[in-house]
């Protein structure tokens, strides 16, 4: 293959290049987007640049298909509930058909006929890779909120291998038959900004093996077996509140659970956008820097159960974010010191900065199939940012932006100079189409703290980015996640532009989805973006006695359908799911 250039320090915007495979579909050279330049301060040296896309060009596209490939999505069959009360079992249900949505452009007759593809890529959000045993979990909030705790948590490295297989299957997009040119996960990645749960999630993306375990390499050490009521105790005889719902009594579960699995990693390159969850502890306390929460973290000591009182003060300062720099959090856990268990202590557990969440991705340990930093450059971590914008096809760029707020809370925000960036980046690329990816949703960005790294920059919420995405009429879409559920909004703006916002269900909660999303251009003046969700590779149907790393992952699904307090409502309307979204060609 031909070698390409990287664009990363050019001072003009993004040349075009002719990338069109025989096929007619979009194609990227090896597969992997070019990096743009995060900002002029932030630029990457020429050679590192030319050396990364060398090294992209090395790798082979995979071979389009010749039809659309619709195997192993939520179009051919969905995992559907039995009953409709207690615990319910799952079992393969009917596929969801596809809804047209015109809210934006009306759909010409004859379009299939004519589109020809410029991009697709796979969206995964919120996988929430928990270290289950972490003596920093808030899973005793659980006498006050049900919903504090699932009953499936230490099964999430499981799952998402299984959701990493399923995307591997996949020969191409649902609609179109391109070739799927990328993933991005939008945030979350990780529970509770701990070093293991991040080793663990790179791995699951990039390929390794993983002991999904803390503390004592020998067992499991956490409410599972703390004997307390509250929690789920799948391997002994008492009757907790789970089981008198229903939930199974399986020997051997917790053993299984911190086994050492293995991850193919993605087969594609992969890109990475960080959320709450990913920058703050329990993804709203600023503590970095806490020594007290720290070695908490990696010491010997965990609390599991407090009254339902003090549970109801504490959850009452985190949901309502009274608390963003964790004082009262430090206070609260300093008061229950005598009633913590012991455990065994772990470095691993300790909180990551934003320096070492950017080195973990620049490590080549961690690239798979790339590309190196997968999105994120040295350039980033020399300015500390954590925004970017690579090269998806000749026709569209894409554009990951940092939401989160380390002045803390959960709800995100961005600061000047990021939405400057994000202006002149899409002034200097005009010619292109262009996504965007973020964590938070535009109504999610309410947050307004200060950065204490930069106290003198204003913050600005979603409805400010809208104005400014209103401006450029090549915008297609934004996706992004957080709020656990499929929900798709129309943007037709005052300002004249119109795009469609994609908010993508998590892999924590059921239905435990990621989403296909492909660019076609219909030949008619009018666009089409069509969103496919699909589900990991687990059988519907599970086997309470396979405990192997398949048979985990289908229990995953199925543990989270049942978890008590759990929404129903995730998988949103019809028109939220399996779509074609119609836009006016700019």
């Amino acid at each position: 293959m031909s070698r390409t250039r990287s664009v990363a320090g050019s001072g003009r915007g993004i040349h075009r290049r002719s990338v069109l495979a025989a096929t007619g579909a979009v194609a990227l050279s090896g597969g992997v987007g070019y990096a743009l330049r995060p900002s002029d301060s932030q630029a990457a040296t020429a050679k590192e640049s030319t050396d990364a896309a060398v090294a992209a060009s090395s790798r082979r596209a995979p071979a389009a298909p010749l039809a659309p490939y619709t195997k192993g999505t939520t179009l051919a069959s969905v995992a559907a509930p039995r009953g409709s009360s207690g615990y319910r079992r799952l079992n393969e249900g009917p596929g969801w058909q596809r809804v047209v949505r015109s809210d934006l452009a009306a759909p010409k007759p004859g379009r299939a006929g004519r589109r020809t593809p410029l991009a697709a890529f796979v969206q995964l959000t919120d996988l929430h890779i928990i270290d289950a045993q972490h003596p920093l979990r808030l899973e005793y909030l659980r006498s006050a909120d049900i919903h504090a705790w699932r009953p499936h948590e230490a099964l999430t490295v499981q799952g998402a291998i299984a959701l990493v297989e399923r995307i591997n299957a996949l020969r191409g997009a649902p609609v179109t038959g391109s070739p799927l040119h990328f993933a991005m996960t939008t945030g979350d990645n990780t529970d509770n900004n701990a070093k293991s749960e991040l080793e663990w999630f790179l791995k699951i993306m990039s390929g390794g093996r993983i002991t999904p375990n803390t503390g004592d390499p020998r067992r499991y050490e956490g409410v599972q077996n703390s004997g307390l009521k509250q929690y789920w105790q799948p391997d002994t005889a008492v009757r907790d509140s789970d089981k008198r719902a229903g939930f199974p009594h399986l020997d051997g579960f917790l053993k299984a659970a911190i086994r050492e699995v293995r991850s193919p990693g993605l087969n594609l390159p992969w890109y990475s956008t960080v959320g709450n969850h990913d920058s703050l502890p329990m993804g709203c306390y600023a503590s970095h820097g806490d020594s007290y929460l720290t070695e908490l973290a990696v010491g010997g000591k965990k609390l599991m159960d407090v009254s339902a009182a003090e549970a109801q003060r504490l959850k009452a300062q985190i949901k309502k974010a009274r608390d963003p720099q964790g004082v009262r959090y430090h206070d609260f856990l300093t008061s229950q010191a005598r009633r913590m268990r012991s455990v065994t202590p772990d470095e691993r557990r300790a909180p990551f900065t934003q320096a070492e969440y950017l080195k973990a991705h620049l490590d080549p340990a961690h690239r798979g199939v790339g590309p190196a930093g997968h999105g994120y450059s040295s350039a980033n971590l020399d300015a500390g940012t954590q925004f970017y914008a690579f090269r998806i096809s000749d026709d569209v760029i894409g554009i990951s932006l940092d939401t989160t707020d380390s002045g803390g809370h959960y709800e995100g925000s961005v600061g000047t100079a990021q939405l400057k960036w994000l202006d002149k980046t899409l002034r200097d690329n005009k010619d292109s189409y262009a996504v965007l990816f973020s964590h938070h949703t535009s109504k999610t960005m309410t947050n307004l703290r200060r950065d204490p790294a930069r106290p003198a920059e204003r913050r600005h919420d979603g409805q400010e980015v809208l104005a400014l995405l209103g401006t450029h009429p090549r915008v297609l879409a934004w996706v992004n996640g957080h709020i656990h559920k499929n929900v798709i909004t129309p943007h037709a703006l005052a300002s004249g532009g119109s795009f469609w916002e994609i908010s993508t269900a998590s892999h924590v909660d059921f239905p435990q989805l990621a989403r296909v999303i492909e660019l076609a251009d219909n030949k008619d003046g009018t666009i089409s973006l069509f969103t496919t969700l699909v589900e990991s590779s687990a059988p519907h149907r599970t086997d309470f006695s396979d405990l192997s790393q398949t048979g985990l992952a289908a229990l995953y699904r199925e543990l989270s359908l049942n978890a008590p307090g759990a929404s129903t409502t995730l998988g949103g309307d019809p028109r939220d799911r399996n779509t074609e979204l119609v836009l006016k060609k700019a």
